[in-house]
């Protein structure tokens, strides 16, 4: 069977992997490849944010977490590094539910706690460097076989391949007349310091957070809703530098390299479901928002056995 995979970022190369294992032809198809995808600006460590429905997603994630901390102990090459963060929160809450699956989880201690927040856990998860990640996925394709092809697609029933499987992020506005699609605006800037741990407000109206890489340190962050602007701006630099600020006072300004902006495809919950389009199935996987990377593996494990079950 031909698959073909519409769309090549992280969504899209998770699915088109577990495909090739599962031991079908495929080829990827997009208008942009890493470098120039969304994915490659993603900050990115796994954390279950902006993201629904919450009883599938915390499966999605956990899967996701086996693999990427498998990937973490055992490929080097693909960028994913085991780092220990905080959660800080302004309100007492339930401990999440996923935390008792996950590495070196635990409560943290009045002490450890930053002024204006009252509540807040350890935890430990994988870092994903994207410059080498991404570039690591596709070779990974390659290797298996998979085929690239750059082009753009303006209607599904035009693509060809026995089954579809549907990647396309915030491109599913137009070519899924799926307006519940909505670009959450993130920018963020990157510093040459080491926090020694990755410290989070993972709250949307009060998003802050900084991730150690091995080339530098994340800073955000933002997620303006219905924002198409790509262009980074002085204000939410001084926005996320007052935020991170408050959990790190220990920032150093003058170390500041950089930044970028990037647009995840929100959505009031992820797609991923089977449509019938012209008789042929299409395989819908998109609206992650900004828990692509979170969700990769296991929704493309999901993927993988809906084509199964399809063919």
């Amino acid at each position: 069977m031909r698959c073909t995979v519409v769309g090549a970022g992280v969504s899209g190369l998770s699915c088109a992997i577990r495909l090739l294992e599962t031991g079908y032809q495929v080829e990827v198809v997009s208008d942009k490849f890493s470098p120039d995808t969304v994915s490659d600006v993603a900050a990115a460590i796994w954390y279950p944010f902006l993201t629904a429905p919450a009883d599938r997603a915390d499966g999605w994630g956990l899967e996701t977490y086996a693999e990427l901390q498998r990937l973490a102990n055992e490929v080097p090459e693909a960028g994913v590094k085991m780092r220990d963060g905080r959660e800080y929160l302004r309100q007492v809450v339930e401990l999440p539910s996923w935390g008792e699956e996950i590495a070196a989880f635990r409560t943290l201690e009045s002490n450890e706690i930053p002024e204006g927040y009252v509540f807040g856990w350890e935890f430990r998860a994988p870092v994903i460097e994207m410059p080498l990640y991404m570039p690591w996925l596709k070779s990974k394709a390659e290797r298996m076989g998979c085929t690239f092809r750059q082009g753009t697609i303006r209607d599904l029933s035009e693509v060809p391949g026995d089954l579809v499987v549907n990647c396309v992020g915030l491109g599913a506005r137009e070519l899924c007349d799926d307006k519940e699609v909505v670009p959450a605006r993130g920018q963020v800037i990157f510093v040459e310091q080491d926090p020694g741990i990755g410290h989070f407000d993972q709250q949307p109206e009060t998003l802050t957070y900084t991730i150690p890489r091995s080339d530098v340190t994340v800073l955000g962050g933002t997620a303006q809703l219905g924002d198409w602007d790509l262009e980074h701006r002085a204000e939410d630099d001084e926005l996320i530098l007052g935020k991170v600020e408050a959990l790190w006072p220990d920032l150093d300004r003058s170390k500041i390299i950089g930044g970028t902006v990037g647009l995840r495809p929100s959505r009031s919950e992820v797609r991923l479901e089977v449509e019938l389009i012209d008789g042929r199935v299409v395989v819908h996987n998109y609206g992650h928002g900004g828990a692509g990377v979170t969700l990769s593996w296991g929704c493309a494990d999901e993927v993988a056995s809906l084509v199964s079950q399809s063919a």
